[in-house]
């Protein structure tokens, strides 16, 4: 069933359609581009969005973060509801996105720890270095990957953006014949400092790029934080630990060991 579809000029539509309780956003197509349960709006509902907030197995403690591509707002409303110590900002800039993830996906208002801004997330990027201990990444558009969130120069951008030990997360798809390319380029960005996240149902590769110094992690912390984490947040981070190891090669460079 739709229950909403408008369109601002140079951008995709949007609209939002629901299905056995449950709320999607899309942009120009049937591809869901967010989620939502109704009878739990804060829950992220799409794994990926889950696999992304795996950042906190590496920087415990953010006191600022980025989000670059609204949607629904799912990750920006659970960063609001759980991480009552950090700051969150969202680009966006489809305005019609801001609007439906406020009418019908229960975004908040903003206020001191909450600012959705309207504008361009690349050009954001670009102007805010040593900014963010934190910067996440989901920009797409009906088709694939926003070319301006991709391209060499933004990931540079995205490194300098980070303060001394942040971490950046990427959502790509894994299906996508570009991904190679966008790897390559994430990884010569930050000196080969990445680690992939594969989500277990669908397409979405979470890349984490790191700036110095790393995180001192071994696998037997990481399982310890995971555990941690798990039960604060009831995500399944074990899991996400275990899919780590199991797609990244051990070596200091990726300080899974």
């Amino acid at each position: 069933m739709s229950l909403f579809r408008r369109r601002s000029p140079g951008h995709s539509p949007v609209e939002i359609s629901e299905r056995n309780d449950i709320r999607y956003l899309h942009l120009g197509g049937p591809a869901v581009q967010s989620a939502m349960r109704i009878k739990d709006p804060v829950a992220l509902e799409l794994e990926y969005t889950r696999a992304m907030m795996a950042f906190l197995l590496f920087h415990r403690a953010p006191s600022d973060i980025a989000l670059i591509g609204l949607g629904g707002g799912s990750i920006a409303k659970y960063i609001h509801r759980h991480l009552p110590e950090c700051r969150l900002t969202a680009l966006e800039i489809n305005p019609e996105v801001v609007a439906a993830a406020r009418a019908y996906f229960q975004l908040p208002q903003d206020d001191d720890r909450l600012a959705v801004i309207t504008g361009d997330g690349a050009a954001y990027v670009h102007g805010n270095p040593d900014s963010q201990d934190v910067l996440l990444v989901d920009g797409y558009d009906a088709k694939r990957i926003v070319d301006a969130l991709a391209s060499p120069d933004f990931y540079r951008a995205c490194r300098a953006m980070l303060r001394p030990g942040g971490v950046a997360v990427f959502n790509l798809w894994g299906s996508d014949e570009y991904y190679p390319r966008y790897f390559d380029r994430l990884a010569r960005a930050f000196g080969e400092h990445v680690l992939q996240l594969p989500a277990e149902k669908k397409g979405n590769i979470i890349v984490f790029a790191f700036r110095k110094p790393l995180p001192p992690v071994g696998m037997a912390a990481l399982l310890r934080q995971a555990q941690r984490l798990e039960g604060l947040l009831d995500l399944e981070f074990e899991a996400f630990v275990s899919r780590m190891r199991n797609w990244n090669p051990s070596s200091p460079d990726t300080f899974i060991v």
